[in-house]
């Protein structure tokens, strides 16, 4: 057998061991944030000479919340493969909904006096705009691999495995690697695009890091008891041994 085919029929393995390890609830959290946010981050929730913000931040915290989560139970190099299934799945979403806005007719609810501006709206949302997947997707891609890198290192600092540790390594990296992905999303998407100064930019990459971490601080304590659900029920050893003897 060939190097190159062993690495694959390896990886091959990983991937579907993992996938069948990993807790399907937070994986579905996972994936359908990832999507919701994609759709959200085109809208602006403000817009001031030295301050924009757009709707993205009500969901993007729960994306790295689960990252931090499986990120602590699986590694590093697992947590960046769920987020390559997750912006998988978020392709094929773009896809399908770019397909649907542009076959058919009017959708059902809008048969209004002024239906082919409301048909045309609802297209024009979900179709998406492919500057917008472009930075998210690139956006994604950076925050998921400095998140894991992050999290496992920080969290080798720690002897005791407890919440303290936990919030450590999950609150600087989540902040860490949410401005890198705050700042190539908006330097792509909103200083080309949109018009936004650079100064907006950067105020909406540190701001907005900020506040994603203020929020995932709230819910940590849950995050922190459902990855000690799993050290308890053992979810996931399957894959955690296989990996430790094929590294």
């Amino acid at each position: 057998m060939s190097k190159l085919s062993y690495v694959i029929k390896r990886e091959v393995k990983d991937y579907s061991l993992l996938l069948k390890n990993v807790p399907f609830l937070t994986m579905a959290i996972f994936i359908v944030s990832t999507i919701a946010l994609n759709l959200f981050t085109g809208k602006e929730l403000m817009n001031l000479p030295y301050l924009a913000l757009d709707c993205g931040i009500l969901l993007s915290w729960i994306s790295f919340m689960c990252m931090d989560m499986l990120t602590k139970r699986f590694g590093a190099k697992a947590a960046v493969k769920l987020t390559i299934v997750s912006m998988i799945f978020n392709l094929c979403w773009c896809a399908i909904s770019y397909l649907i806005t542009h076959i058919g007719l009017n959708w059902s609810a809008f048969y209004t006096y002024n239906e082919d501006v409301a048909n045309m709206a609802v297209n024009d949302t979900l179709g998406g705009t492919w500057y917008i997947l472009l930075a998210s997707t690139i956006a994604l891609i950076v925050a998921a691999i400095v998140n894991a890198v992050i999290n496992q290192a920080v969290g080798k600092l720690f002897k005791k495995d407890n919440f303290t540790a936990y919030a450590a390594r999950s609150w600087i990296s989540t902040f860490v690697a949410q401005f890198l992905d705050n700042l190539v999303f908006a330097s792509i998407a909103f200083f080309v695009f949109f018009g936004w100064t650079f100064t907006q930019v950067l105020i909406y990459a540190l701001l907005l890091a900020t506040l994603e971490v203020v929020m995932e601080a709230v819910f940590s304590p849950i995050g922190y008891k459902v990855c000690k659900i799993w050290d308890r029920k053992k979810i996931g050893n399957e894959y955690l041994e296989w990996a430790a003897k094929n590294r």
